[in-house]
């Protein structure tokens, strides 16, 4: 902690004292470093731009769906600004007439090593109309990360390579990866039309084979993908991919799916691209380069040589080498989309990524993106180095793993380092959250009593949620049940967001008493049922996590005490956690709902439905996604009408999709199979450092799992002044 001696500097006291969004202005004012930029610790090279080559024409507008978008919070702050981003241009009447590029790749066509830029690029390249100014080429990102199973650190930074995308309040889909899109008026198709001429980045052509090879070869391949995706699923019937021509592809479903289109942009199977859908053994994605992968594959090399190159790197099948060598950050020969191909291996101490000579976006005075040459994440020992390597000014933009607990250290610190801070509140309803399992079954008495509303509804209650905002996000969450910010288009409306969630032991201990835990031992413990002894509750947390979730529950078990309810702290390794949530053996698991704020793209942390991750029963969440062939049917009448809606919203227009959703957390709200703390908040990826030297740096970005903060800020335009 930094020393308090220096009347300028806060105590935490006096911290805690201003940490709304309103009193962090003040702070902000005291604290904040000049906006003269400071220099980085490794100065950024910048240089003139080239001459300038002609380019064709660029598509027409097509319509977007609106809602409603974020409000920023506190107008004035110095730490919350205004939610801002740059814009993808979409009338073809701005389009850039030529093409510039950054002078290392100049250099490199010079010297006959790459084509000429027009050459590179497609015939109508995405155009992205920057923040604040066109940039400058040159430099070298600096980030700190936490080793290889940290790759959302870049998967998130490179998610320009999916194939639609969300604008900068996140409300509205933009194209990206495919120039244009169109849903037929009955829903049942989705085409898809591709850039002509875009090129992987080692510059072979990318074409609906490569969608054709993803869909036939790994997705329908049973020994990569051994069960259906439900992105590809409408009512448990299967969809189709097929190719039009060399830039076309369509998705055909036996009925409506309106909802496929937001999939396509979402963080989603289908629509998280190349980066984010084929790292970390992951198969989505929606394509992938056949050109390269072909080689790897036994339907084209054959079964014995792919085992054998299996066998010599040393991995036990010949399919668990095909996802090695799909994942961009683990083989830097993949050939990619995004805007930066990897160097280094994130398997190294040294993340390294260089710019893509092929990447398809131009400004809009026609400058080849991305303008700085290359990112380098530098591996921390541990979140403790990782944030003072950031209080120290090492990193150049750091938005991952920064400490929320911390913030008072960023801001006196500010001028020292050469950077500002800014905070990024999410949209998700809670950063902590008590998911209860409905499907635990290890002992009967508890089970009982995790399944009944009113047992969860006087939990609920018994949480000072002021207390924990208070100590653990410095007054800057917002209290509440886990319901998403109002400023949502899915929200039922903010009087939702405290149901149950005021603190009332009063109301709490009339509850529990009148449901029937109405005898306690002589500490004041409720006592089971059965004759057992005290109702004893069994809290999963994991650690080293975006937030201390063991803090958080330790708290709530003392707050519980109050009304009469004992519980024991277990914090465990996270796959452990995780799988003993698989086996159905945890009875509270401490997470957090993000991306819950758009319950379609990202369900798994609202409702019981994705198997490959479900806290509140995993076994309902297999009988779910397997269209009850697996798995265990929910008794809850409430549930099963939740799931239902749910299940009902992919053939429904938006208008209807958003008035399902606001039925589903109005159901939710009631019921609190997930129990929300605190939320709203910049704790997860919304405490952003960044240095003063960096330019297009928005004062707000959107914070949320859609979004693939900071993605929705165009990365590729950020730059360096000096």
């Amino acid at each position: 902690m930094a020393r308090k001696t220096r009347s300028s500097r806060l105590s935490r006291r006096e911290f805690l004292k201003l940490s709304t969004f309103g009193g962090l202005g003040l702070i902000a004012a005291a604290c904040t470093a000049p906006q003269t930029p400071a220099p980085a610790t490794v100065a950024p090279k910048t240089e003139a731009k080239p001459a300038a080559t002609t380019a064709p024409a660029a598509p027409v507008p097509t319509s977007a769906p609106a809602a409603k978008a974020p409000a920023a919070q506190s107008p004035g702050s110095n730490l919350v600004g205004k939610l801002e981003g740059p814009q993808v241009i979409r009338d073809a009447s701005k389009m850039p007439a030529t093409f510039k590029e950054a002078p290392m790749l100049a250099d490199k066509v010079k010297a006959g090593q790459l084509p000429a830029v027009k050459d590179r690029l497609p015939s109508e390249p995405m155009v992205v109309q920057p923040l604040s100014e066109v940039g400058k080429y040159g430099g070298t990102w600096r980030r700190g990360f936490t080793g290889p199973a940290d790759a959302e650190n870049v998967n998130r930074i490179l998610s320009a390579d999916k194939p639609l995308f969300w604008d900068f309040t996140g409300n509205e889909i933009r194209p990206s990866l495919a120039r244009d899109w169109k849903v037929s008026d009955d829903g049942k198709t989705i085409t898809l039309y591709l850039r002509k001429g875009a090129k992987w980045s080692d510059g072979k052509p990318f074409t609906a084979d490569d969608w054709m090879f993803w869909y036939e070869d790994i997705y329908g391949d049973k020994e990569i993908t051994p069960t259906p995706h439900p992105d590809m699923l409408v009512n448990g019937k299967p969809g189709v991919m097929k190719k039009v021509d060399d830039y076309t592809v369509v998705f055909e479903f036996p009925e409506a799916n309106y909802l496929f289109e937001d999939l396509l942009a979402g963080s989603t199977f289908i629509g998280g691209g190349q980066s984010t859908r084929q790292s970390t053994g992951n198969a989505g994605g929606g394509y992938a380069p056949a050109h390269y992968l072909k080689q790897f594959h036994a339907k084209y090399a054959g079964k014995d040589k792919v085992d054998a190159q299996a066998k010599e790197a040393k991995f036990d099948s010949w399919v668990a080498y095909f996802k090695n060598r799909i994942d961009y950050g683990l083989n830097p020969d993949l050939p990619t989309m995004g805007p930066w191909k990897t160097a280094q291996a994130r398997n190294t101490p040294t993340f390294v990524l260089e710019r893509n000579p092929y990447f398809w976006a131009v400004d809009t005075e026609g400058n080849q993106l991305p303008y700085i040459d290359k990112l380098q994440l530098t591996l921390a020992e541990n979140l403790e180095n990782l944030n003072l390597k950031a209080i120290a000014g090492e990193y150049d933009w750091q938005e991952r793993h920064t400490d929320m607990q911390k913030l008072p250290v960023f801001i006196e610190n500010q001028q020292k380092g050469g950077y500002t801070v800014r905070l990024d509140p999410a949209l998700n309803g809670s950063d902590s959250t008590l998911h209860v399992s409905q499907t635990y079954e290890a002992d009967p008495e508890i089970a009982k009593w995790l399944r009944k509303k009113e047992f969860r509804q006087a939990l609920s209650m018994g949480i000072n949620r002021d207390q924990l905002n208070e100590t653990f996000w410095l007054g800057t969450g917002k209290p509440g049940n886990g319901l998403p910010d109002p400023s949502m288009p899915f929200s039922p409306g903010a009087e939702w967001n405290d149901k149950y969630a005021k603190y009332d032991a009063a109301a709490a201990n009339a509850l529990l008493d009148k449901i029937g835990l109405d005898k306690k031992d002589g500490e004041g413990f409720r006592l089971r049922t059965d004759g057992k002894g005290k109702l004893t509750l069994e809290l999963i947390t994991v650690g080293a996590q975006f937030v201390p979730y063991t803090k958080h529950a330790e708290m709530i078990r003392e707050q519980w005490r109050k009304i009469g309810i004992d519980a024991v702290v277990k914090e465990l390794e996270r796959s452990l956690a995780f799988q003993r949530s698989k086996n159905n053996e945890n009875q509270i698991m401490f997470w957090a709902n993000d991306g819950s704020e758009f319950i379609y793209l990202f369900p798994r942390h609202a409702l019981p439905v994705d198997p490959a991750e479900c806290h509140m029963g995993q076994a309902i969440a297999d009988w779910y996604a397997s269209g009850g062939k697996q798995g265990k049917e929910p008794q809850d009448a409430d549930l099963k009408q939740a799931l239902q809606l749910f299940s009902s919203a992919g053939g429904k227009k938006r208008e209807e999709r958003v008035k399902i959703a606001q039925d589903i957390w109005k159901i939710y709200a009631e019921n609190l199979w997930s129990i929300g703390t605190v939320g709203r908040s910049p704790a997860f990826m919304g405490v952003r450092i960044v240095k003063n030297t960096m330019g297009n740096v928005p004062a707000r970005q959107l914070n949320a799992q859609h979004g693939r903060t900071p993605n929705a800020s165009h990365p590729e335009t950020l730059y360096f002044k000096s």
